[in-house]
């Protein structure tokens, strides 16, 4: 996992997550939304067929889509990263293709 971009980038991601100011349920929600990112990389990684591979890669990005949701409503200043973390999911589920 070390040399897996995407997901030492969304690590990164869910520890900022973790740091910013949201109070209440959203903080709770930006907290498993962003924890998602990072866990659906890891267990797509680990699944043999690249069909298994895409389905997990693409429930982190609808798990990422929730995090940006919630970045942009609290203004928060993590959101370059989180389209850094966007556009690699991107690439990598294209990559696989249908």
């Amino acid at each position: 996992m070390k040399n897996f971009k995407t997901y030492q980038l969304a690590k990164e991601l869910y520890a900022l997550c973790k740091l910013q100011p949201v109070k209440g349920e959203l903080r709770d929600q930006l907290h498993r939304a962003s924890l998602s990112i990072a866990l659906n990389l890891a267990e797509g990684s680990a699944k043999p067929s690249l069909k298994e591979r895409r389905r997990f890669y693409t429930i982190a990005l609808g798990s990422l889509r929730e995090t940006q949701t919630i970045i942009e409503l609290e203004n928060l200043p993590i959101g370059e990263l989180a389209d850094k973390v966007a556009a690699h999911l991107y690439k990598l589920i294209k990559g696989i293709g249908d």
